[in-house]
């Protein structure tokens, strides 16, 4: 017979799987760390008169684009507008849907930048799958802000590149909110941090290994070989349970305790977490695009990827987005055959999914510029890219590697009404962000000081630091 305190604690136990087992959700895509994100409640909002890219390919002259309950109602020419709603003239000024970040260090490396904020490496391991992201999101730092003054809507923050799998990231919705689950974008998958080439080797080649480009990739199967063993025991667990009419894969028979590393990796083989690679160099893509393969999982997007260009069919035929800088490169050895018409080459062929992205507090705030330099270095190669195009690198092409597509990143009807209304095309030198809709509501607007959101670290401080 059991004794009491060792009974509650295996009722406790046997609680614990019971409430997984109400969902279908595999474990290792569970959340225990739920959104708490709900929309600001706004009234119908009718821009008329605008230039719309829509995102999906499409430019509208003298459109309108019509918002209510927090989504995209209508887009088109002549719309009429619902009772109490707000009215925007939108003449001479352009729309697109909300620019998303796909790769982001927002809130995990914040700023103020000091030491005691630095919390997006957790350098103790080469293979940190277990760790998250979100776990280290600052909601205060003030580059949120910043950022959504530049048109950023949702963004993807990830964990540094110090490891050969750096852990989960996380998708937010650009919103202020005292925790980060209630940034959290609702239903967004995870991502999986990865990193090629020199950084992990650099740090970890004093402390144990990897020390090479070799050690790299024995380092990824390993991780891998683990995880699809453990991924093996769990659906073979869950099936002799369903044959005994058992939906619980976590009790006595099943295939033992949780392992937080393995269930992120297990997860990315299942396609539940999403694969996000740091590359720079097309040897290394390619590697890592046979090791997909070897593991039979999906990669999402290559991050940086200054040599993607010598690779724009194949990353298309995989159905491999890139997300990659403007014009960064040369800064390390294995950036050092960067072009800078980069994104526009693997832009080219059928399926391909560009993407600017920004790895920068800085850069995220200007993104529409940065999609504006490839726009230039290409018609100096002799490229035109129309801004409808263009557009789909800041919003519908990271919204498909994110696994958000369906909610947002293009301007249709049903989607979540994140919208941007530009004082004029948004690949120009001298454009600005006017107003900012996140989920229909004016979250942003450049004429109204009290819809300029300020985090605590800008608010009170002197020229010399001091609060005042």
């Amino acid at each position: 017979m059991l004794r009491p305190v060792t009974a509650a604690l295996a009722a406790a136990l046997f609680t614990l799987p019971a409430l997984a087992q109400a969902s279908d959700v595999p474990r290792f895509a569970e959340d225990p760390y739920a959104s708490t994100y709900e929309p600001v409640a706004a009234a119908p909002v009718l821009i008329r008169g605008a230039t719309v890219l829509t995102g999906t390919g499409e430019r509208l002259d003298g459109a309108d684009v019509l918002m209510e309950g927090g989504r995209i109602s209508a887009v088109g020419q002549g719309l009429s507008a619902p009772a109490g709603a707000q009215l925007v003239d939108g003449t001479g000024k352009w729309v697109t849907p909300g620019i998303i970040d796909v790769h982001s260090h927002l809130g995990v490396y914040p700023s103020p930048g000091v030491r005691a904020h630095s919390d997006g490496n957790e350098m103790t391991n080469p293979v940190t799958a277990h760790v998250w992201a979100e776990h280290s999101v600052w909601p205060q730092d003030p580059g949120f802000a910043a950022a959504l003054a530049g048109g950023v809507t949702s963004l993807q923050i990830l964990p540094g590149s110090a490891n050969l799998v750096g852990g989960r990231g996380v998708t937010l919705k650009n919103v202020h909110s005292t925790t980060v689950q209630g940034m959290k974008f609702p239903g967004a998958p995870h991502g999986l941090k990865m990193a090629c080439g020199e950084n992990p080797k650099r740090v970890y080649g004093q402390k144990g290994g990897p020390a090479t480009r070799m050690g790299n990739v024995a380092g990824y199967r390993a991780a891998f070989i683990d995880a699809a063993e453990y991924l093996g025991k769990h659906q073979s667990s869950a099936e002799s349970s369903n044959r005994r009419g058992r939906g619980d894969a976590g009790g006595s028979n099943g295939p033992g305790k949780r392992d937080l590393k393995l269930d992120t990796l297990a997860g990315a083989i299942n396609g539940d977490v999403l694969v996000h690679i740091h590359c720079y160099r097309a040897d290394e893509i390619a590697q890592m695009l046979d090791l997909a393969q070897e593991f039979n999982f999906q990669v999402a997007a290559f991050h940086h990827g200054v040599e993607a260009y010598k690779l724009a069919d194949e990353l298309a035929q995989s159905n491999t987005c890139a997300a990659l800088w403007a014009d960064w490169w040369g800064f390390k050895m294995e950036a050092l055959d960067g072009i800078q018409e980069n994104v526009a080459l693997v832009d080219r062929p059928e399926g391909s999914c560009a993407i600017v992205h920004s790895d920068s507090g800085e850069g995220i705030q200007r993104l529409n510029q940065e999609a504006a330099k490839v726009i230039a270095s290409a018609r100096r190669a002799g490229m035109e890219i129309a801004p409808e195009r263009a557009i789909r690198w800041l919003t519908a092409n990271p919204a498909r590697s994110m696994g958000i597509a369906d909610q947002v990143g293009t301007l249709e009807a049903g989607k979540m009404a994140d919208v941007v209304l530009w004082n004029g095309n948004p690949f120009s030198s001298y454009a600005l962000a006017e107003n900012v809709w996140i989920d229909g509501a004016l979250l942003y607007d450049r004429a109204n000081p009290a819809l300029q959101p300020r985090s605590d670290f800008v608010l009170g401080f002197g020229s010399k630091g001091g609060a005042r």
